[in-house]
């Protein structure tokens, strides 16, 4: 369905068409419709599919249908990030080219009296985030009774971000459903959602797209097993052998966001680090520098995951499996967006391989395996430690390897560290689970001298398969720490086949052999005799039994 069928102002059109924008996608097509006649609706739908616009030309085109002159607020947009509230608060201006209509985006981590003196100029749209708009109802410096329109926007991670609470805070101080309309977009329609749409809104519409068809069908998946001390390498090659246009690699942690900032610059290879200690300035210039093609790699944590626009970005690598399954749909999600398409690396290391099966199992689908057939780039970076910067002769922008430099190797400043680490969604989830199951020497032991941990490998972290190990035995290896959900030989090639693993015996810490899980091996003969188990006395049980002792 073309823009042009949905009788739109010519002066909101004509900023469509300036955009670029012809044909709806599926959401569009769906929703507009529905909410162009007014109706309250609740929309599933992922980020990249032109969800925006569908709240943001719905309030414009029924102001202009109105006769409203503006002058006064009419439409509030509330987004869980400032990242995403700068990105709709653009795309609210792009569509108010022609029209005399403004918008304002306000939200934490920068100048209040700014954002304040920017309001007392009056604005007929407000993109704001819970927690500042709040102190701006407040101080009376926001007053939603002419609010028209009341959209949420990404409302299930309102929730899990602990913001429900202060949107319904806000929502006491504009007119009732009756008087407005409600329009909630979100990435899934679970029963908050459902619960928050019978609370706030008029009879909404349910309009669903599903997300597994942009997940399988836009983006190219490709997944590596590699060991920790392949895992940079691999990397790197990646980086200096594809031809990327702009590439996001996702971390699940701060300091490893750090550290390979600081390695890729040791290698020649220019990146920005985002996370969540960084000022909002800063990244706000550094989401700018990527849009504009002047940095053309982004590292980030999950914090980057959901609402973050950023135009023609060909790949994505995860770094480390996610913890969450949606965090990886989230994360790929970053490319192949309006339409076009993408690919998504994954580097599968031993430490975080056991968040595979569940990962497949939400996307419904094995993700094709690809075997390292090409030699490996040798990190030139040196050893890493946190808040150094890369001494002379070490990189540091410098040519790595020798030959043509890629658009990738341009001298860049050597990226430094440092400062108190806040933790990272994910720390918890990849540290749980190291130490189980692993048998560790007594600290007493004769003889016993702790091993020096290799460059690159994290202290704690369980045995590396060998460099050389080969797939198939990788995925024995994993079946018999993981159990079946790695399947057989066949899905270590991504042909989606299951098998069960083999019942092998395991080692315990004293050396006794064990059946595996699922294995119900041989009674011993002399399991018979052994001495019951005494049950637990309480103690009434003790209290009587001395009486009775006594009486006697």
């Amino acid at each position: 369905m073309k823009f042009e069928s949905l009788n739109l102002d010519p002066k909101l059109f004509n900023a469509i068409t300036d955009m670029g924008y012809e044909r709806c996608t599926p959401v569009q097509e769906q929703a507009l419709p529905e909410s162009l006649a007014g109706n309250d609706i609740a929309v599933q739908a992922q980020t990249g599919t032109g969800k925006t616009a569908v709240f943001l030309v719905t309030a414009l085109q029924r102001m202009i249908a109105a006769n409203d002159e503006g002058g006064s607020l009419r439409a509030i947009v509330l987004v869980p990030t400032r990242e995403l509230a700068v990105q709709v608060e653009q795309q609210a201006v792009d569509l108010c080219k022609y029209l005399h209509y403004r918008s304002i985006a306000i939200y934490g981590g920068v100048g209040y009296d700014e954002q304040e003196r920017a309001l007392s100029s009056g604005a007929e749209i407000i993109v704001a985030t819970p927690g500042r708009l709040i102190d701006f109802i407040k101080s009376g410096k926001v007053k939603l009774g002419s609010l028209g329109f009341f959209i949420i926007d990404e409302a299930d991670r309102m929730f899990d971000m602990g913001f429900m609470e202060d949107v319904k805070y806000i929502l006491k101080f504009a007119p009732p459903k009756e008087k407005r309309q409600t329009i909630i977009v979100s990435a899934t329609l679970d029963d908050r959602i459902r619960h928050l749409a019978y609370q706030y809104m008029r009879e909404a519409t349910e309009i669903e797209i599903e997300p597994d068809q942009i997940t399988v069908d836009k983006v190219e998946q490709r997944l590596f097993h590699v060991s920790m001390e392949e895992k940079f390498p691999v990397l790197l090659t990646l980086l200096k052998r594809e031809q990327f246009q702009r590439v996001i690699i996702f971390v699940n942690m701060k300091r490893t966001a750090e550290e390979l900032g600081f390695r890729l610059s040791g290698n020649g290879i220019e990146a920005e680090v985002l996370t969540g200690d960084i000022d909002q300035k800063k990244r706000l210039r550094i989401i700018d520098k990527m849009k504009e093609g002047k940095v053309g790699i982004l590292v980030a944590t999950d914090v980057a995951a959901r609402g973050l626009h950023i135009d023609e970005v060909s790949h994505v690598i995860n770094f480390d499996l996610p913890a969450d399954a949606a965090n990886y749909v989230h994360r790929i999600g970053r490319t192949a967006r309006a339409g076009a398409s993408g690919v998504a690396y994954t580097l599968a290391c031993e430490d975080l391989v056991a968040n595979l099966p569940p990962i497949e199992r939400y996307i419904d689908m094995k993700i094709k395996v690809e075997t390292i057939d090409f030699e490996l780039e040798k990190d030139a970076s040196g050893p890493y430690r946190r808040g150094r910067r890369p001494r002379p002769g070490e990189g540091g922008g410098g040519r790595a390897g020798g030959g043509k430099r890629s658009d990738f190797q341009r001298k860049s400043k050597p990226f430094a560290g440092g400062g108190p680490r806040r933790p990272e969604s994910g720390d918890r989830d990849r540290d749980r689970g190291r130490d189980h199951d692993r048998p560790k020497p007594p600290s007493h032991a004769k003889g016993h001298k702790p091993r020096r941990p290799e460059h690159g490998e994290v202290r704690g972290s369980s045995p590396k398969p060998s460099k050389q190990m080969s797939q198939e035995d990788r995925m024995e290896l994993y079946r018999r720490k993981y159990g079946d959900s790695f399947g057989g030989k066949g899905a270590a090639h991504g042909d989606g086949h299951h098998a069960k693993p083999h019942a092998h015996p395991v080692k315990t810490a004293h050396g006794a052999h064990k059946p595996a899980a699922g294995h119900k091996g041989h009674k011993h003969p002399e399991s018979k005799h052994e001495a019951p188990k005494e049950k637990k006395r309480g103690i009434l049980t003790k209290i009587f039994g001395v009486f009775k002792s006594k009486k006697s």
